[in-house]
């Protein structure tokens, strides 16, 4: 990445986390009952794979509304998995253990997309910007005071 202006949606961390949880959630899907092939493991597979695949898609845009909308749907498509993990533990496809595990990892990338997210909504004139910091409240920590469109968001 040395000496460039421009970051390639490879250069992101938090794409190559997004990727990499994609490989390890076909791996575990597969492991699954038969019955849920095109059922809960796809639901699972298509979820995790579009998370980064949202990052991709809006790279490349040049207009940063775009890039943001990207990084809103890659944050969603994250949660959705994280929904079908759940799914899977109350079926009793894995353990409690290993769905925290995947949990946490799904939750450090929405932290990183929240983090991009802001971003790339500074370089955007203020009063366009949806980030707001609420007065008296501190930048980081649970409950940190951010609002989003109306609706408080715990970047932890």
């Amino acid at each position: 990445m040395a000496n460039k202006s421009y970051l390639d949606v490879d250069d992101l961390e938090v794409y190559r986390m997004l990727c990499q949880l994609h490989i390890d959630v076909c791996d575990l899907t597969h492991q699954w009952p038969l019955e849920e092939k095109y059922e809960l493991g796809s639901q699972a597979r298509r979820s995790s794979n579009s998370a980064p695949a949202q990052l991709a898609e809006k790279n490349d845009d040049r207009h940063i509304r775009n890039k943001i909308e990207g990084v809103n749907r890659s944050r969603g498509e994250a949660a959705e998995t994280i929904h079908h993990l759940f799914m899977a533990k109350l079926k009793s496809y894995i353990t409690e253990e290993l769905y925290q595990e995947y949990r946490e990892r799904y939750k450090r990338c929405i932290r990183m997309l929240n983090g991009l997210e802001k971003t790339l909504e500074r370089k955007l004139p203020e009063r366009e910007q949806r980030w707001q910091v609420k007065e008296g409240s501190a930048m980081y920590g649970s409950n940190n005071g951010l609002h989003f469109q109306g609706w408080p968001i715990d970047v932890e």
